[in-house]
């Protein structure tokens, strides 16, 4: 990585993996770079692609912080990238609004599997959260993203988290959320959260959706299953608890199998 950063009264770093086909079968990671709050650590495979996990190396995001995640699949490889443990979004000494942006490419025929465990909007934090996914015809992809409002017994910070697909520079997906204090009004109404703590999407891109596309469905009373333009489906879900919503999500993936 390049270093980490104060930036005015937060931390500022940027983690970066690239991933390419090693010729063999297999797959390389020629860039594996992180440092500070990000660390990025390979991990054993059980299948021909690589694995990275992402360590939470320090506390946050905090108040001013600002996290980039970067990663890069290219043309044949195949990644899978998971997280140690739930990243907490904490208050800090600073009132100002933390970040945590993620920006993936995959390239045609490559693959990634962008598997994190859940973030905790924490009391008192203030987050804004941005994932976009650029993919060339023909990639593949599977991203899980969760979020859970406040830990046991207590009220969430502020989240703001916005989620940005797009196939060979078509946006197939933009979608945004607001909660908790100074959200928009409603964010815990029927209409969307309807006091559910736990909010989850999976978006599956696979080249076969294309000529098959998915059938939209309810998969049960808080979660539906819809396709998307383009070869990709997305699965939204509620859920009481992060236990919960896990479930409705790992389930969701074996019907898309």
């Amino acid at each position: 990585m390049d270093g980490v950063t104060a930036h005015g009264t937060g931390v500022r770093s940027v983690a970066r993996l690239v991933a390419r086909d090693d010729g063999r079968g297999g797959t390389a990671l020629p860039v594996l770079e992180s440092d500070g709050p990000l660390a990025l650590r390979r991990t054993r495979s059980p299948g021909p692609g690589a694995r990275v996990v992402v360590v939470g190396a320090m506390s946050g995001p905090l108040g001013g912080d600002h996290f980039t995640v970067e990663g890069r699949v290219d043309e044949g490889a195949r990644l899978t990238v998971g997280s140690a443990a739930a990243t907490l979004a904490l208050p800090g000494q600073a009132k100002d609004e933390a970040r945590y942006d993620v920006r993936l490419t995959v390239a045609e025929r490559g693959e990634l599997h962008w598997l994190p465990e859940q973030l905790i909007s924490v009391a008192g934090s203030d987050l804004r959260v941005t994932t976009r996914a650029d993919l060339a015809p023909g990639a593949r992809l599977v991203l899980r993203e969760e979020q859970v409002l406040g830990r046991a017994g207590e009220q969430p910070g502020r989240l703001s988290s916005r989620l940005t697909v797009r196939i060979a520079e078509r946006t197939v997906l933009d979608q945004e959320l607001g909660c908790g204090p100074g959200a928009p009004g409603g964010w815990d109404g029927p209409a969307v959260l309807a006091g559910h703590r736990a909010v989850g999407q999976l978006v599956v891109v696979r080249p076969e959706f294309a000529a098959r596309p998915v059938t939209a469905r309810m998969l049960g009373e808080t979660a539906c299953l819809m396709p998307l333009a383009g070869p990709a489906a997305l699965v939204s879900a509620l859920a009481p608890d992060a236990l919960r919503l896990r479930r409705v999500l790992d389930e969701a993936l074996l019907l898309l199998a």
